[in-house]
């Protein structure tokens, strides 16, 4: 026996952290039921696991006429029958079968969600931790609390809580449905509500599929080029009706003129030469005055 101030622990850690498979469906479950860590998945494989265990030893000794084997294969039936894990008249094959969500499903936050007290599975915890719920009369605050086939039916709000009153403001509408399907033990018949039509999905008009265009080669661009170089034709514009057409005049015919006679240089040169000689210069001039 240990110290009372240090508990025995109550589950097992995953002999490894990091793997991503077990990571994603841990994370699955604590959305899905509203869990405050993983410890509580934990908890819930632990006893889990000493159920296969004890069902795998109790099944090697079945063959057996052992006494206290019959009673401990009793003991575990009947407990897990009382709190609804298993229907009557189970097998060990059926312990064997259960999974993780088999224990979860049995914790007072769960069923307080199933039952239609609150809204969702963190709503229905935290009624719980601030006393609102109550078993048989009896204020429970503890959300992982499992609830035996028994007690299930007791489930209510407190009698001091204000959640009794139906025009309350947190409490749950009465067509309220829960995502979380629940498991009706043996003999019990859930009311089944009649499920809203699906609305057919519209169908879209089929497009016709676009043909391919085949692609250019090098070729036909090159044939391409010249066409597209060509100039376009220039377009006349109409001539206005309002400007008035030009007349065209008639030519007057041109005098043509005679052609001058044309003298050579060289006896035009000579010619100044000669009255350049006729000429007397000034100095002669005057000695002929003299």
């Amino acid at each position: 026996m240990g110290k009372p101030k240090f508990s025995k622990k109550k589950y097992e850690t995953p002999n490894h952290p990091w793997k991503e498979e077990r990571i994603k469906a841990e994370n699955e479950l604590v959305a899905k039921y509203g869990l405050k860590n993983k410890r509580e998945i934990w908890k819930a494989e632990t006893a889990l696991r000493n159920y296969r265990g004890q069902a795998r030893g109790l099944l090697a000794k079945i063959g057996t006429d052992d006494p206290q084997t019959k009673k401990e294969l009793q003991q575990l039936l009947s407990h897990l029958t009382r709190y609804n894990v298993l229907p009557l008249n189970s097998t060990l094959d059926d312990v064997l079968a259960l999974n993780t969500e088999d224990i979860l499903k049995r914790r007072l936050q769960t069923l307080t969600y199933l039952k239609g007290f609150a809204t969702t599975p963190k709503h229905a915890r935290q009624l719980i931790n601030h006393g609102h719920i109550a078993i048989d009369g009896r204020s429970v605050n503890v959300p992982g609390y499992r609830v035996t086939k028994n007690e299930e039916k007791d489930i209510s709000y407190a009698l001091d809580s204000p959640m009794n009153d139906q025009a309350h403001p947190a409490r749950p509408s009465g067509d309220f449905v829960s995502k979380i399907p629940a498991v009706p033990g043996e003999g019990e018949k859930t009311p089944s509500k009649p499920a809203p039509e699906k609305q057919k999905p519209k169908t879209k008009p089929t497009e016709k599929p676009k043909e391919e265009k085949p692609k250019k080669t090098s070729e036909d661009i090159k044939e391409t080029k010249p066409e597209a170089t060509k100039e376009k034709p220039v377009e006349e514009k109409p001539e206005k009706s309002d400007e008035k057409k030009q007349v065209p005049q008639k030519e007057e015919p041109k005098e043509e003129k005679e052609p001058k006679p044309i003298e050579d240089k060289k006896d035009q040169s000579s010619e100044k030469k000669q009255e350049n000689k006729d000429e007397k210069t000034p100095k002669e001039k005057k000695e002929s005055k003299q």
